[in-house]
């Protein structure tokens, strides 16, 4: 068992470190011609609304672009405070009530797409609220896209954590694909089974979007942004991942509590069902559990797996700027994140998000 673990950690780092070297960035910022339409889903977004609106009437070397605020029946003052704003750019929509069988945000996702079928739009950009963005995020990111002569692109934000449950969990978001995914052989050959995409932040060629089924084609799934970054590769497309930590930044959760319900909607979704989940776990308590409990005894293999494990968190910090100590509590965040895949589990039944059961 030690054995196994050490190769699979030594695989793990090979992966990590071609994929460090080799991770696609934001080229430099120059002017977009192209129009661009920014859509915005919204729901009980107060605290975020103001802000995220100034950062986006703020965005640089875009010469024909409109942000699209798509209200998902929000409970609160979003609405309201979106509705303050008079510039032309900004247009607020209020999304009637998600169709049955589909996921809020991915109805109001088709619906603002819906909305401004009729006028010529290059590319779709996707944003979540929570996500803060550099004056020159989006414009740099379309120009990647077009540099790489790809149809969507996924720039990856900076995930902010303070507490020490957010620092545990948080990172490896992206240590899980870029310690097992060969990131250009992703791009060069697309397969579903390798796509990295993350709704926080989606640059879309509009047409390519269309002639994927749009956001109709995964309206029931709670990981929307996995699964139409598939939808894309099965209609022909390409796309990758591409280091977003210069461009934007996001806290997802500031407590354990909402840890639990973020993931606790998502995880036992995310694998494929239960033999997915198995493995998964398998693959978590191999790679950072077997290691550690070894190396208590002095055995040099488990100690060399151990050391690889944690060597691909930190390349996987260092590149998104996160705190590179924290890498070295690799196998308690293994230990919790199996815990919230339990969680999720034992609760998939009674999911609510946004005061929504899903």
């Amino acid at each position: 068992m030690v054995i196994a673990a050490f190769l699979l950690n030594t695989l793990l780092l090979l992966i990590t470190l071609i994929n460090f070297a080799l991770l696609r960035r934001p080229t430099k910022a120059r002017a977009i011609k192209e129009s661009v339409a920014i859509l915005l889903p919204v729901r009980n977004e107060a605290e975020n609304i103001e802000r995220i609106l100034n950062e986006l009437l703020a965005q640089e070397n875009l010469k024909n672009f409109q942000i699209i605020v798509i209200n998902d029946n929000s409970e609160d003052k979003t609405a309201v405070i979106a509705s303050e704003f008079k510039s032309p750019q900004i247009t607020l929509l209020n999304a009637p009530a998600p169709q049955p069988g589909w996921i809020g945000k991915v109805s109001a996702l088709d619906f603002g797409l819906n909305q401004i079928s009729n006028a010529h739009s290059d590319y779709i950009i996707s944003i979540d609220a929570d996500v803060s963005f550099k004056p020159d995020a989006i414009s740099r990111a379309i120009a990647t896209a077009q540099d790489l002569n790809l149809d969507f692109i996924s720039p990856y934000p900076r995930q902010i954590a303070f507490t020490w449950t957010e620092r545990l969990i948080q990172p490896l978001l992206q240590w899980s694909w870029m310690s097992t995914v060969l990131l250009r052989g992703a791009e060069k050959i697309p397969m579903k089974s390798t796509v990295i995409c993350n709704g926080q932040f989606l640059v879309m060629k509009t047409q390519s979007l269309i002639q994927s089924g749009g956001f109709a084609t995964v309206s029931q799934y709670v990981l929307d942004d996995i699964e139409l970054g598939r939808a894309f590769v099965r209609a022909g497309f390409r796309g990758v991942v591409i280091d977003g930590s210069e461009l934007a930044a996001t806290r997802m959760y500031s407590s354990f509590a909402e840890i639990k319900s973020g993931y606790g909607k998502s995880l036992h979704r995310a694998f494929g069902g239960v033999i997915g989940a198995l493995f998964v776990t398998l693959f978590m308590v191999l790679s950072a559990i077997i290691p550690l409990l070894y190396s208590l005894s002095g055995n040099f293999l488990a100690l060399a797996g151990l050391a690889a494990i944690i060597a691909t968190r930190m390349l996987s910090a260092y590149s998104s700027s996160s705190r590179i100590r924290d890498c070295f509590l690799h196998p308690i965040s293994a230990l919790l994140f199996l815990y919230l895949l339990y969680y999720s589990w034992s609760h998939r039944s009674q999911v609510q998000w946004k005061g929504r059961t899903i």
